[in-house]
């Protein structure tokens, strides 16, 4: 059933945060895809596809944001993924930053970028883009960052545009948190997945990486034939891939199908096989994500590709979520 919010380009209250400050949602709309977006931590609160099905996982209220969320829907920073020993050392100065999982620092610490209220931009029929500045020392990051995050609705496609600056030298990773679900069953693990990655990052028990990439080959991390989520591992996963090109993904019962391109190294593939219905509406495997990005702890390793953003340079990502039917 199609949404009854108003036409494309309309803005409706969403509520207030505790201290005071408007949520809005925005409508937008092509003909083709129609979505909800938040200005409460930049969310994808809906995603309808060309036959009117909903193919993300949102929360009703933003009460249900405030404290029912796991990131669904959220633009994730200053850091997305996580840093080992919520600690790094950039030009030689050591910033330590808020742990929030365990020892280490997740998408940007206890109030990262999914917890604040951006600013609109601009905002059209089937576009709208969204602004934050998060000041020098917030969560223990160094420097002023500005990030603009623009979502635009392109005939069957979903592209998010990603753009920071900042007046010191400081480290970025810029991500989208959606949790899809193409069959509307609740779980994923039917999905088929498909990644043009023939590297992954293992993890050790804390999901830092235990060294550098290695070959998926001979793995149950091997994606680059078409497989069923559920076929190994129980469907569990919660890694990053080193991206070659796209990922694709598959509902076989009912036939829809996304492909996932981006301009970033990788992809943390995670299924969701940690939500459990209680703290959150949502139970194990009830969406996947596909979270484009710099690699995990990178800025504590020199090999990995670099995620420092310097004084005059722009940090510029794109990806693109396109839609269809088998």
């Amino acid at each position: 059933m199609r949404l009854h919010d108003g036409a494309p380009g309309a803005v409706g209250e969403f509520g207030a945060t505790p201290d005071g400050e408007r949520v809005e949602r925005y409508v937008l709309g092509n003909g083709r895809l129609r979505a909800r977006v938040l200005t409460y931590g930049a969310t994808l609160q809906r995603l309808e596809v060309a036959d009117g099905a909903n193919v993300v996982l949102g929360l009703p209220t933003l009460d249900d944001y405030l404290h029912r969320s796991r990131y669904f829907g959220a633009v994730v920073g200053r850091y997305a993924n996580r840093i080992a020993r919520s600690r790094f050392t950039l030009d030689g100065r050591e910033h330590r930053l808020t742990a929030n999982d365990g020892v280490n620092s997740l998408h940007g610490g206890v109030r990262g970028f999914d917890k604040r209220v951006w600013r609109v931009e601009s905002a059209g029929p089937a576009e709208v883009e969204l602004s934050l500045v998060s000041p020098d020392g917030e969560e223990g990051y160094p420097g002023e960052l500005r990030a603009r995050v623009r979502y635009v609705l392109d005939g069957d496609a979903l592209r998010l545009e990603y753009r920071a600056t900042a007046d010191a030298p400081t480290v970025v990773n810029l991500t989208n948190h959606s949790y899809f679900d193409l069959s509307g069953s609740g779980d994923v693990r039917g999905h088929v997945v498909a990644m043009e990655a023939d590297r992954y990052l293992p993890v050790d028990e804390g999901k830092i990486p235990a060294g550098g990439p290695v070959p998926v080959a001979g793995t149950p991390f091997d994606f680059t034939a078409p497989t069923r989520v559920g076929a190994r591992l129980g469907g569990r996963y919660d890694h990053c891939f080193v991206l070659q090109g796209r990922v694709t993904v598959a509902d076989p019962a009912g036939g829809r199908t996304m492909e996932v391109t981006t301009t970033e190294p990788g992809v943390q593939f995670y299924t969701g096989h940690m939500l459990d219905g209680v703290a959150t509406p949502y139970g194990p495997f009830a969406g996947l994500c596909l979270e484009t990005q710099r690699f995990p702890d990178a800025p504590n390793r020199p090999a990995f590709p670099s995620p420092v953003l310097r004084p005059g340079q722009e940090h510029v990502s794109v990806t693109t979520y396109r839609f269809g039917h088998a």
